[in-house]
């Protein structure tokens, strides 16, 4: 892919931090409320899972 191709693709400034950062928000203003809340559990529920994961290597590094 040239130069000229990559910055004809329509996505290539959310590659960047500014676009990125301007995708979030826009996405925040394209949400309701109610989907930001189950966004927010289903990350809880996500950082349970691993946490709970992390816990039972560590258990099983320390009974071998």
């Amino acid at each position: 892919m040239t130069k000229k191709e990559l910055y004809e693709h329509p996505g290539w400034q959310w590659c960047t931090f500014e676009g990125a950062e301007l995708h979030t928000l826009l996405l925040g203003l394209q949400t309701t409320f109610r989907e930001k809340i189950e966004w927010l559990e289903e990350a809880e529920t996500l950082a349970l899972q691993l946490r709970a994961g992390r816990e039972k290597q560590n258990t099983a590094k320390l009974k071998h």
